[in-house]
């Protein structure tokens, strides 16, 4: 009698079919994300910024990353690709006509979420037809059969699908005001306030600059009311600005009121940046479209490459212990010693010594001159003392307080508020920092200072206009000397 014959298992069969099934779906995805990674990229522009983007296997959320101070960090959503910034260069015709135009500037919110969500909305298209024709073309290439391909493209839809919704269900807008800080915007969030803080206070500023830059009008009409600087004499108008902090009002101020006033040189007493990084300096040039000469010395948040990009301006002239002479007027200057722009290590309040040091530096060079400057530029007042007696006017700025005062022997010392209210800082204090600046009109053949006009714009949120000027009295003249009394006939 002959054995019954074993009927075949199914379980050779299914496995059979399950790793066919895992080739096709390794196969699909494995294509897919190879095409995402070398091609779903794209180049748009971030308001003042070039800047690309992609997606990149990274488990959710977004990166941006400012090249190179670091990288910004939200944890806005889950899923299994990252959207990745890359903020690559500034354009300089776009933050030029930002820089000078506060009207631009205060649509700058909008244009950028515009110009972010128009550039999300191409790389997620992007993205998806680039991954549908990797993980179809993979499949084909490799498994031969004509039906992989729209096998492929099933299976890559549903997992498109699929990361779609669990970003989409697990979106978490207020977790863009909690980013985490990589490289040197670690200290960001120390600089700025917390990024609520900043989103709501930039509203205000923005709704005020329009009335800022229709109230500037008011300035320029009260000038005609004031006395003459000093009757009679033939005085030279300088402007003298300081910590503009990057504030693009700032620079319109300086714009318009060395236009208005007529001035023939502005002196900037440093701190015309935060960091004085990459991206910020390349903000800067709007200085050399200005057609009178800008004498500049290095503030402590100003980087060596700052003053050597300002020194590369055609009308530019950066100050190093050196003196210069301009609308006739001789001009000394040294820069701030120290590069501190991190608040939080404590160095900005340190260093009196190298300051004073920094100070009879600059006196030494100027006893060397063949004659004494009129003015002299200094960052912190803190360099002024061993000026006193060496030279008759000193300027300063770094404190963010308008101040003026006389030294004991007799130097008048000016210290500049910010031209620029602080920049960003003036959205983090309790209340705003005015914008300040000071037209000096000085004697063009003595060199000394005839009177001042101190210029003062309201701050956040304030768009009061002020000018007052001050006629400085002058020095009275030596007496003759008296005659000798003869002399006694000899006893």
């Amino acid at each position: 009698m002959s054995e019954p014959t074993a009927s075949a298992s199914p379980w050779p069969r299914r496995a059979r079919r399950a790793a066919t099934w895992a080739a096709r779906v390794a196969l699909a995805l494995g294509g897919a994300l190879i095409a995402v990674l070398l091609f779903a990229r794209v180049s748009a522009p971030i308001g003042p910024f070039d800047a690309t983007l992609a997606f990149r296997p990274a488990g959710g959320g977004a990166q941006v990353s400012v090249a190179p101070l670091g990288e910004l960090a939200v944890d806005v959503y889950d899923g299994p690709l990252r959207l990745d910034v890359d903020l690559q260069r500034v354009d300089q015709d776009r933050a030029r006509a930002l820089a000078t135009d506060p009207v631009r500037l205060a649509g700058v919110v909008d244009q950028v979420t515009e110009d972010l969500r128009s550039a999300v909305v191409r790389l997620i298209w992007l993205t998806a037809v680039v991954a549908l024709a990797g993980g179809a073309l993979t499949s084909w290439a490799v498994l031969r059969r004509r039906r992989e391909p729209l096998i492929a493209l099933g299976l890559t839809s549903a997992v498109l699908a699929a990361t779609g919704g669990l970003a989409a269900g697990t979106w978490r807008p207020e977790a863009l005001s909690q980013p985490t800080y990589t490289g040197l915007l670690t200290n960001a969030s120390s600089l700025i306030g917390s990024a609520e803080d900043i989103v709501a206070r930039f509203d205000a500023y923005r709704a005020s600059l329009e009335d800022l830059v229709a109230n500037v009008g008011t300035l320029y009409s009260a000038l005609s009311a004031l006395p003459a600087p000093a009757a009679g004499d033939d005085t030279v108008a300088l402007l003298h600005v300081s910590d503009i902090h990057l504030n693009p009002a700032g620079f319109d101020l300086v714009r318009q009121v060395s236009q208005k006033f007529g001035v023939e040189a502005i002196l900037d007493t440093g701190d015309i940046t935060d960091w004085g990084s990459e991206p910020e300096n390349r903000l800067i040039t709007a200085v050399g479209d200005l057609d009178v000469p800008y004498v500049y010395i290095r503030g402590n948040h100003d980087s060596s490459t700052t003053a050597g990009l300002l020194a590369a301006q055609p009308n530019v002239t950066v100050l190093d212990d050196s003196a210069v002479t301009v609308a006739g007027i001789r001009i000394a200057g040294a820069p701030d010693p120290r590069f501190t722009p991190d608040k939080s290590t404590g160095d900005d309040d340190a260093g009196d010594e190298v300051l004073e040091e920094s100070g009879e530096e600059l006196a030494d060079a100027i006893a060397d001159l063949p004659e004494p400057p009129a003015i002299a530029l200094v960052h912190d007042p803190k360099q002024a003392p061993p000026l006193d007696g060496e030279v008759p006017l000193v300027l300063a700025g770094h404190t963010h307080s308008r101040k003026v005062s006389e030294l004991a022997d007799g130097t008048r010392l000016m210290v500049e508020g910010s031209t620029g209210g602080a920049g960003l800082r003036a959205l983090e204090g309790e209340y705003p920092e005015p914008l300040t600046c000071t037209v000096l009109y000085v004697d063009r053949d003595s060199g000394e200072l005839r009177a001042y006009d101190e210029i003062t714009l309201g701050g956040l949120g304030e768009t009061e206009v002020t000018v007052q000027r001050t006629v400085v009295p002058r020095s009275p003249e030596p007496a003759p000397d008296a005659p000798a009394a003869p002399a006694s006939p000899p006893r």
